[in-house]
């Protein structure tokens, strides 16, 4: 594994699709962008520890498009579309607005339908993706982590 190859996946993503919904991305690309992310994540929360937690925030709104477009264009690659990104913020609203009224049993059932939701939407990522085109374009092009020059 080249991590030449991850970041410049991971930098391609920011830059190239920055608000880009549109297409589709394969299994590889997808999970090893997010391995990228994870781990900026954690270099970033060591350091705003230290420093203010505004750079965690700050981390976060940054990447916060380019991370619902990876979502979207992996959940095209299998065939789903774009609104099944959002299943686990419905419930946890509910919960948010259960907790405000004071309603506690209704808020953790909403909670763990945001759980249920969130490991779905996990296990639709992890399937591999239609062979041939469908609605959201052809296939896209293997990418692999140890590739000498990664594809788009």
């Amino acid at each position: 594994m080249d991590f030449n190859v991850l970041w410049q996946n991971f930098v391609n993503t920011v830059t190239n699709h920055y608000v880009d919904f549109n297409g589709r991305v394969g299994r590889a690309q997808f999970w090893y962008y997010l391995l990228v992310v994870i781990v900026l994540a954690i270099i970033v929360a060591m350091v705003a520890s230290v420093t203010t937690r505004l750079l965690s925030m700050l981390f976060s709104l940054a990447l916060l498009l380019p991370n619902l477009g990876m979502g979207i264009r992996r959940l095209h690659d299998v065939g789903k579309p774009w609104f099944y990104v959002l299943l686990p913020l419905v419930p946890s609203v509910l919960a948010s607005l259960f907790l405000v009224m004071f309603l506690l049993p209704l808020a953790m059932l909403c909670w763990l339908a945001t759980l249920v939701a969130s490991v779905y939407l996990i296990y639709l990522y992890v399937q591999p993706g239609d062979p041939a085109p469908n609605m959201y374009g052809p296939p896209p092009a293997e990418w692999s982590p140890s590739a000498a020059t990664p594809v788009s």
